[in-house]
């Protein structure tokens, strides 16, 4: 998986194990989103969340654009060590929040808001459904905020009341679920 866009352009990321318990987001599919992203977002003036955050891509990929705060949620220990050691190797520590912890512990004890959430759960998760309810109903979203879920074709958003658009690239479909502006 390489970085996209921005200072860390071209970067690898490379974890030290090959049987993860994470699915990284395609090149492709992340290039697709962040497209989208570029001609909304300024991303210097972001606050993000990404949840389930596996081996930190698309962390790392708003770091390299110059978001200047990041916050990362896995639960899985071995990722968020290589996530803190690329970080600090790659010098934008400062700009990260590395938690580790059960993204459905972590949201309703979450006393902060962001522009953007992300989340690109195991597809087979039993409660992967409940996840814009829960991002929803703990006030996650700053006004005017996204919140990105990444799933397969095996799940439909469309009738969520915040879903805004689904895009599909091969098998992974991104629904987006927008907060007003109030």
């Amino acid at each position: 998986m390489r970085i996209i866009g921005g200072t860390l352009k071209g970067r690898r990321l490379r974890p030290p194990a090959r049987n993860w318990p994470t699915r990284p987001t395609t090149d492709l599919a992340r290039e697709a989103l962040f497209n989208i992203l570029t001609n909304y977002w300024d991303f210097e003036e972001m606050k993000v969340l990404d949840l389930f955050g596996g081996m930190g891509g698309h962390s790392f990929e708003f770091v390299s654009r110059g978001c200047p705060e990041v916050t990362y949620v896995e639960r899985f220990g071995p990722a968020v060590a290589f996530v803190q050691q690329t970080a600090e190797a790659w010098g934008v520590s400062d700009r990260m929040r590395i938690v580790r912890a059960d993204v459905f512990r972590f949201v309703p004890a979450c006393q902060a808001t962001f522009d953007y959430v992300f989340a690109d759960p195991p597809y087979d998760l039993p409660q992967l459904e409940t996840l814009p309810d829960l991002v929803f109903a703990h006030g996650l979203l700053a006004p005017g905020g996204w919140f990105v879920l990444e799933h397969n074709t095996n799940h439909s958003f469309r009738y969520h009341p915040h879903f805004a658009e689904e895009r599909r690239y091969g098998k992974t479909l991104f629904s987006i679920f927008k907060r007003g502006e109030e």
